[in-house]
């Protein structure tokens, strides 16, 4: 049986290491057909990579690569040369297997990763099948031209679609967490949960329909409860965190999962990000306690009617203060995620969702101040920029480039963002939304001292409030 070496290039840990799952999920879609080994570069030394290969000797090498940078344009951190050089570069100086890559960083930027690596081969967009596809022909000595998502050292200056979407119910989820060793992100992180792919909201900045397509694919309340189920079995106290773009999209799908967890009693801890304005019922929010949220992220951006129109999200003002009075009177602890400086933006627009936050976001409750719209291929977005002139059509955007509106200037925004959050504590703007390692033992102990069961942000903001020196 021929040998596939996966290897996992992220090795972010801030604000807590995300676990592989999705390169996981790979895996086990190849399992019986290919012996297959990961290679976790989260918490495995970098160095034991090229003993990895040495002593498994594949056939195929496969990068995944997760994220290009942290899309924050006061504190950059740019990854692209670092997992060049870390784990490609190395690896392609000691074999001679064919080299693939792939990931959602990788399907972004496609022509300039191959460019940059002079990779054999990669996959754009969902790997499952693709992976297989393409292995399955390299076996036999077919061509690959024609197969979808798959790129060449030879084609990548072509347009190139991304590979079909998958059925989720035939990937083996309750499965794929077998394949690292779990306990590092048991203490520290997560576990992450799909339950389901593609996106149907147009919100001019993101990349998720570009990866994964504009059609809801679902998985059913039952697979999503057996993988959580199985998942808490085996790795114990751990929480549970719903990855998608959008938990409480399509409607009733959010309710139907809870109901399911409720129904099973689990004990267990969970956590989402992206609830939608647009479909909150008290219904939804009493089932997710019901189910076991600990907490919630909410993400509207913006909460001026003019930028929730320019950044073209689904919802109005009114369901969104809706949606924060639900919050409230919930108590679940939520973090509010705003997006600043997009078309259009302007003093006026500031103040309309500074005043929002000031009224609805409770003070123990973060709002997350993030400044500048990172600008991806694809989107929308890129097309306004290349319309002002902001980008020419030669860039590359795998270097970042952040939009900012023109009506508002960058000096006059991250001013209005930092005068906003001194007055705030609970408005946290990007650049300041790692805490050191001093305040992080500080917040644990506190957490301890105080017999506090609540989200660590909850504690962090608690010392923020004291740094202010505001009640």
């Amino acid at each position: 049986m021929k040998r596939v070496l996966l290897v996992n290039t992220n090795t972010e840990q801030a604000p807590y290491p995300v676990a592989p799952l999705g390169l996981c999920l790979l895996a086990s879609s190849l399992e019986g057909t290919f012996d297959v080994k990961l290679f976790d570069g989260v918490f495995e030394k970098i160095e034991n990579l090229k003993t990895a290969v040495h002593q498994f000797r594949p056939d195929y090498i496969g990068f995944s690569i997760r994220n290009v940078d942290n899309m924050v344009k006061t504190n950059p951190k740019e990854y692209t040369d670092q997992l060049i050089n870390t784990f490609i570069k190395p690896v392609q100086k000691i074999a001679t297997v064919p080299v693939i890559l792939g990931g959602s960083g990788f399907s972004i930027f496609p022509n300039e990763w191959m460019r940059l690596t002079g990779a054999d081969y990669g996959i754009i967009g969902e790997g499952e099948q693709a992976l297989l596809n393409l292995l399955k022909c390299l076996e036999s000595g077919k061509t690959t031209d024609g197969l979808p998502g798959i790129i060449t050292k030879n084609s990548f200056n072509n347009t190139i679609s991304a590979s079909a979407p998958y059925d989720l119910g035939k990937l083996p989820f309750s499965e794929m967490y077998r394949k690292i060793d779990f306990e590092p992100y048991r203490r520290r992180g997560s576990y992450s949960v799909q339950t389901k792919r593609g996106c149907y909201h147009r919100c001019i900045y993101c990349t998720y329909p570009v990866i994964e397509g504009v059609q809801y694919r679902l998985r059913t309340p039952k697979a999503i409860a057996d993988e959580i189920e199985k998942a808490n079995e085996q790795l114990g106290d751990i929480i549970f965190e719903f990855i998608d773009s959008t938990f409480n999209d399509p409607p009733g799908h959010a309710e139907a999962i809870c109901r399911e967890i409720i129904r099973r009693k689990l004990k267990i801890r969970l956590r989402t990000m992206g609830i939608n304005p647009r479909h909150t019922s008290a219904e939804l929010f009493d089932l997710m306690k019901q189910a076991g949220f600990t907490q919630i992220d909410c993400t509207p951006d913006s909460a001026s009617p003019r930028m929730i129109a320019n950044l073209d999200k689904n919802f109005s003002l009114k369901e969104l203060e809706n949606t924060a009075r639900l919050i409230q009177q919930s108590g679940m602890p939520t973090m509010w995620f705003f997006l600043f400086g997009g078309p259009g933006e302007n003093a006026q627009t500031l103040d309309e969702t500074f005043g929002f936050i000031e009224k609805w976001v409770y003070k123990y409750d973060m709002a997350y101040l993030s400044a500048g719209l990172r600008i991806y291929p694809q989107t929308r977005l890129c097309e306004i920029a290349l319309a002002e002139k902001i980008i020419k059509p030669t860039d590359s955007l795998l270097k970042p480039v952040f939009y900012i509106s023109g009506s508002i200037g960058e000096d006059e925004l991250y001013f209005r963002i930092n005068q906003f959050a001194s007055k705030n504590p609970n408005g946290v703007p990007a650049w300041e939304s790692t805490p050191t390692p001093e305040m992080l033992k500080e917040a644990m102990e506190m957490q301890s001292r105080m017999k506090l069961r609540e989200p660590l942000f909850r504690t962090l903001l608690r010392l923020r409030y004291k740094m202010y020196q505001i009640n």
